[in-house]
């Protein structure tokens, strides 16, 4: 997969996608819905065209951290979907000044030269969110490209949204989010450097960051974990703290996951880490035996709720 930040001055390779276009934030089964949509319209390469940041982080900056995903985390899924051209463009004052008008004219037909566009029915785009799926129809047919709109996807009860996955991971409910997802909510990152407690007790773990994402219900967790760099590229189990480490004074939230049956070196390389099922709550223990005693436990019960996946 090929992934460009500008719209101008692209490889003719690079043009003439059939695209879906949305922010897809977790890349759940209704962006799935709109991207197969896009896959079927045309038999042109397959496109994504998105915005980093997210154009939410733009206009509210001081707003509460909300993403499922950071960029890597979506390009990588975006990829295993069969994603040819991913178009991650640079959201700031000029996309946001953009009329739809303008948008369709210098962005889709002139930068891109799209065969076709695909969006969901609630998409809005250009400046003040003018313009609607069925101004983008419109314009289509002015500027030569064809527009697909898709309904919105659910399980007869609610669609299914990014606002409805954060509820459910703000709940522990991770069976629910995959359900809504289509697959497991994973945290994508480097790997660095920590206090390395872990170690000492005798269960070393891999840090990451969880910076600008939505924070599922913090806790322990059973997960599924795939080492996407280094020599060491694998799959395996594991057992992760996501939380702000309560029995060492309130710190910065991240998570920190122990990979079973593995003792490498995964400083610098990158992870994705699946939130498979929810274990307990963050707590403060009485002493530090205690708590290895309940990371025994912790790893105990995930490697059997992990058992035979």
């Amino acid at each position: 997969m090929q992934i460009h930040r500008d719209w101008t001055g692209l490889p003719t390779e690079a043009r003439g996608a059939s695209i879906a276009m949305g922010n897809f934030d977790g890349v759940h089964k209704g962006h799935r819905a709109v991207i197969d949509a896009a896959r079927a319209a045309s038999d042109a390469p397959l496109g994504i065209l998105t915005f980093e940041p997210h154009p939410r982080q733009y206009f509210a900056p001081d707003a509460a951290p909300f993403r499922l995903m950071n960029a890597e985390a979506r390009a990588n899924r975006l990829c295993r979907l069969g994603v040819q051209q991913l178009y991650e463009l640079p959201f700031g004052p000029v996309l946001a000044g953009l009329t739809p008008e303008c948008f369709a004219r210098e962005v889709l037909t002139e930068g891109l030269g799209v065969a076709h566009v695909t969006v969901g029915a609630d998409f809005c785009f250009g400046k003040n969110r003018a313009g609607t799926a069925a101004t983008l129809q419109e314009l289509g047919a002015q500027f030569g490209f064809g527009v697909t709109i898709v309904p919105l996807v659910g399980n007869g009860k609610a669609e299914f949204s990014s606002t409805a996955i954060r509820q459910a991971l703000t709940e522990g409910r991770t069976h629910d989010a995959e359900r809504m997802l289509g697959h497991w909510h994973r945290i994508e990152g480097e790997v660095v450097h920590g206090d390395k407690r872990g170690r000492d007790f005798g269960w070393p773990t891999a840090n990451m960051r969880m910076d600008d994402l939505h924070l599922p219900r913090l806790g322990v967790y059973a997960v599924l974990v795939d080492v996407l760099t280094g020599p060491d590229r694998l799959s395996c189990r594991g057992v992760a703290s996501l939380g702000v480490r309560p029995m060492f004074g309130r710190n910065t939230p991240n998570l920190e996951v122990h990979l079973f049956d593995y003792s490498g070196d995964l400083y610098g390389q990158h992870l994705s880490v699946a939130l498979v099922d929810f274990l307990r709550d963050e707590a403060k223990f009485d002493s530090i035996d205690t708590l290895i005693a309940q990371i025994a436990q912790d790893a105990e019960d995930a490697r059997r709720l992990l058992a035979g996946r």
